[in-house]
C-alpha cells in the first residue's frame, strides 16, 4: 500500500504499476456509450496520452483503446493508486499549506469507497458525479496541492488541472469548472461523446467540488422535506403510523431511510442495485429488506447471502401495513424495481380499498435515465445493464415505457388521497418526455401535474435564506465533531429567541436536528455535519468555531461549505429555482455571481459546474469550501463571504416577486448597513396591464 507521501509524488512512471485493471470486489460504473466515429476514437486516445512522455505512448495506447472499447471512457485503471482511500487528519498530508492540505482530504473522503459510488471509475454520487475524468488527474492533483504555497491557485478544467498559477495570499487555492460547454453544444449526446474525448465532465454537485459528505449530506434536508410534507398534506407534523414510499439507496438517495425514520413515519425504498442495499443496511440506514413482493407472512427470518442483504422481511405491503398500524418508525428497503412497488400498491387499494401509502417521491438518477440511472421494470438488474451498452436505442424505448406505468399507477394512488412531490431529479422531466400524463393543466414551463420539493415544500425556506450548510473536522476527531455540534446548537438557541415567528419553526426543526445528530450515527466517511441555517446561523456558527479552533476547545482546523443545492448556489428550473415566475427561472445570473463572489470574498476554493441534480444542460451550479484556522483572518472571510452567498440568493428570489424573500432582505439591509438591495415595486392593479395591452 502506498503512502501518502508516495501518493503525492506524481505521475508513477519509472517504473510504472502493474495494470490490475477492475477490482471485482467493488461496484462499478455502466458502461459509457458514447457512439466516436474512428477519427474520435483516434482523438480520445490522442488526448489521453497527453499526460505521457513519448517513451510509454506505445505501451500504454493499446491498453487505452481497449478501455475505451470496453467500457466507453477511459479512466487509467492502471493508476489507480493503492491506497486506503479515506479523508486523513489534515496534519498528515505532505503539503506547504493547511488549505492544499484541506482540500486534499476532501478529495480523498469523496473518493472513499464508503462513500463513493463507483470508485474506480472516480464517481462518487448520482451514477456519472465525477471527481476526476481518469486517474492520471487525480495523480497531478495531489502532486500539484502538495507542492503548492500561498501565493498560487490551483486551476481545474472539468477534472483536468491545469496548472498552478501566480495569485494572492487571498486568492483562492483552486478554482474549479465542471462542464462549461457553449450552450448550443450543452445535450446529452454531446456530453457524453466530449467526456469519452476527455474533454469535458460532470461534476454533478458535491462530486466535483470535492464536498461531498456521504448520504449525511441530503438526510437532513430529505428529513426536513418530510416533516414539512406531513405539515401541508397532511396537516400534522406527527408521522407517527404514515407512510413515504419512494426509490433510490445510492450515494444521495440513501438518506432517504435514514430521514424517514428520524422523522417518525415508515418509509419503504425500492432499489435495484444489491450492493448499495446491502451498504446501506451493513452501515445502519436501513432497518430491514426485502426482495419478495408476494411473500405475506408475517414473521421477519435470516435468509443467506444469495438474497441482496443478510436481513429479509415478508412482502413490503404486508410488512409496512402491520408498521403503519403499530405507528412504529421503520425504513424498509425492498429489492425490486420500483414501478412493481407501486402497482402492488395499486392492487392492493383496488382488492381492499385501503389505501398502504400517504406520501410518495421518487429518487432515481433520471438526470441519467439512459446509462444506469434508472432501470426499466421489464428488465432484470443485469439485464438492463447489458442492453444499455449493446442496443442504447431499444433501451430508451424501455426506460420510457416504464415511466408510464409508474406514473399511471402513481396517479391513480394520488386520486385516491396520496400526496406525490417529484424530489428534484428530472422524475416528471423525463415522464413527460416519455409521454407520460404529467402535464398540468394551464401550467407554466416549470409545472407539472405533481409539484417539485422546491415548489410546495422547501422554496419557502430558501427564500427565508435557510440551506444546507455543513462543516469537516480536518482532525478525523469524532470529539471535535461533538464539540462543534453543541456550539452550533447553542448559537441557534441564542439567535431563536429573537426571530420573527415566521422562522421560527425552522429553528426549532434545525435545533431540534443538531441536538439529536450525535445518536444517529449518520457520519460516513469524514466528520461531517450538515444542518440547514440561514444567513445569520451560518456566520455566527463559522465564528464560534473558528473561536473554538483559537482557544485550543476544537484540535485542528474545519472546512465549512455547503451544498450546492442552495438558496444562491443553483439556477435550475426544475428544481431551486422551480418557484421562480417572473420569467427567470431559466437564466443563470445567480449561480455564476455566486462564485464568482464567492471567489474574492475569502473561499478556499470554488467551483462553478454544468448540469447537477435535474441533468447536464438542465442546471448551472456552484460551490465552495473554506477553511476556519481560528485566525481573524478566516474570522473576516467568513463573514464576509458567508453573508455575501446567502443574501445574493434571497435577493434574486425577492426581485422575482417572493414575498418571504423580500421580508428576509428588508431584515437583513437592517442589520447590515452596508447591503442595498434593489427592491420591487409590484404590480397592484392587473387592470392596469389589461388597459395597456388592449390599447
Amino acid at each position: 500500500m502506498l503512502n501518502l507521501k508516495d501518493l503525492c509524488s506524481g505521475l508513477p512512471l519509472d517504473p510504472m504499476p502493474p495494470n490490475r485493471g477492475r477490482d471485482p470486489s467493488m461496484p462499478h460504473a455502466p458502461v459509457r456509450t458514447p457512439i466516436l466515429t474512428p477519427e474520435e476514437e483516434r482523438l480520445a486516445l490522442r488526448n489521453s496520452l497527453r499526460y505521457f512522455p513519448p517513451t510509454h505512448h506505445n505501451h500504454l495506447a493499446s491498453e487505452f483503446a481497449q478501455e475505451l472499447r470496453q467500457y466507453g471512457h477511459i479512466y487509467m485503471y492502471r493508476f489507480c493508486p493503492p491506497v486506503h482511500m479515506r479523508a486523513y487528519p489534515i496534519d498528515q498530508y505532505p503539503c506547504r499549506t493547511p488549505q492544499a492540505a484541506s482540500i486534499m482530504l476532501m478529495i480523498m473522503n469523496n473518493l472513499d469507497p464508503a462513500v463513493a459510488q463507483f470508485p474506480q471509475e472516480l464517481v462518487t454520487y448520482g451514477g456519472n458525479g465525477q471527481v476526476f475524468s481518469n486517474w492520471a488527474q487525480f495523480r497531478l492533483v495531489m502532486y500539484y496541492l502538495s507542492e503548492m504555497t500561498e501565493e498560487q491557485t490551483l486551476v481545474m478544467y472539468s477534472g483536468h488541472p491545469a496548472g498552478l498559477f501566480p495569485s494572492l495570499p487571498s486568492s483562492p487555492r483552486a478554482i474549479i469548472t465542471n462542464g462549461m460547454v457553449i450552450p448550443n453544444y450543452s445535450s446529452r449526446e454531446q456530453y457524453e461523446k466530449m467526456f469519452a474525448l476527455g474533454v469535458s465532465m460532470y461534476g454533478q454537485m458535491t462530486a466535483g467540488s470535492y464536498c461531498y459528505i456521504g448520504p449525511q449530506g441530503i438526510v437532513h434536508g430529505t428529513m426536513l422535506t418530510v416533516l414539512n410534507a406531513g405539515r401541508r398534506y397532511l396537516g400534522s407534523d406527527d408521522l407517527r403510523g404514515r407512510v413515504l414510499v419512494t426509490s433510490g439507496l445510492g450515494g444521495m438517495s440513501g438518506a432517504q431511510a435514514k430521514a424517514a425514520v428520524i422523522a417518525g413515519c415508515v418509509g419503504v425504498i425500492a432499489e435495484v442495485d444489491a450492493t448499495p442495499l446491502r451498504k446501506r443496511h451493513e452501515q445502519g440506514w436501513l432497518m430491514e429488506v426485502t426482495s419478495d413482493i408476494e411473500h405475506s407472512h408475517a414473521n421477519t427470518r435470516h435468509v443467506g447471502m444469495t438474497t441482496p442483504a443478510c436481513m429479509l422481511c415478508e412482502c413490503p405491503s404486508d410488512f409496512h401495513r402491520e408498521a403503519k398500524r403499530s405507528k412504529t418508525p421503520l425504513s424498509l428497503g425492498y429489492h425490486g424495481n420500483v414501478v412493481d412497488l407501486w402497482e402492488r400498491l395499486l392492487k392492493e387499494y383496488e382488492m381492499t380499498d385501503e389505501l398502504l401509502v400517504d406520501l410518495g417521491s421518487d429518487q432515481t438518477s433520471l438526470h441519467n435515465p439512459f446509462s444506469g440511472g434508472y432501470y426499466p421494470v421489464q428488465l432484470s438488474f443485469q439485464q438492463a445493464n447489458q442492453l444499455m451498452a449493446t442496443d442504447p436505442a431499444h433501451f430508451k424505448t424501455m426506460v420510457h415505457e416504464s415511466l408510464c406505468r409508474q406514473v399511471a399507477a402513481i396517479n391513480k394512488l394520488s386520486e385516491a388521497g396520496m400526496f406525490f412531490w417529484d424530489y428534484g431529479n428530472a422524475f416528471l422531466l423525463e415522464a413527460q418526455r416519455a409521454g407520460a400524463a404529467v402535464q398540468k393543466e394551464g401550467g407554466g414551463a416549470t409545472e407539472f401535474r405533481y409539484p417539485s420539493y422546491v415548489q410546495h415544500i422547501m422554496g419557502d425556506i430558501f427564500s427565508l435564506g435557510f440551506g444546507p450548510f455543513r462543516w469537516v473536522c480536518t482532525s478525523g476527531d469524532s470529539r471535535d465533531l461533538a464539540l462543534t455540534d453543541d456550539i452550533a446548537a447553542t448559537v441557534l438557541e441564542e439567535i431563536s429567541a429573537n426571530v420573527t415567528e415566521r422562522v421560527q419553526q425552522q429553528y426549532n426543526d434545525n435545533i431540534r436536528w443538531i441536538r439529536e445528530a450525535g445518536k444517529h450515527s449518520m457520519v460516513v466517511g469524514s466528520q461531517a455535519r450538515i444542518l440547514y441555517s440561514d444567513q445569520k446561523g451560518r456566520v455566527c456558527i463559522a465564528l464560534a468555531i473558528n473561536k473554538a479552533i483559537a482557544d485550543g476547545r476544537v484540535s485542528a482546523p474545519v472546512v465549512i461549505s455547503r451544498d450546492h443545492h442552495d438558496v444562491s448556489g443553483t439556477d435550475s428550473p426544475f428544481r431551486e429555482t422551480s418557484n421562480v415566475y417572473d420569467g427567470s427561472a431559466f437564466c443563470a445570473d445567480m449561480a455564476v455571481q455566486n462564485f464568482v463572489g464567492d471567489a474574492f470574498r475569502g473561499a478556499t476554493w470554488v467551483s462553478l459546474h454544468n448540469g447537477g441534480g435535474v441533468g447536464w444542460g438542465e442546471v448551472i451550479n456552484g460551490g465552495f469550501g473554506l477553511l476556519l484556522d481560528g485566525s481573524e483572518e478566516a474570522a473576516k472571510r467568513a463573514s464576509l463571504m458567508l453573508n455575501w452567498d446567502v443574501s445574493n440568493g434571497v435577493a434574486r428570489r425577492c426581485w422575482s416577486g417572493n414575498s418571504n424573500a423580500y421580508e428576509t432582505i428588508q431584515r437583513t439591509m437592517k442589520e447590515q448597513r452596508q447591503l442595498r438591495v434593489t427592491m420591487p415595486f409590484p404590480v397592484q392593479d392587473e387592470h392596469v396591464l389589461d388597459r395597456a395591452l388592449q390599447g
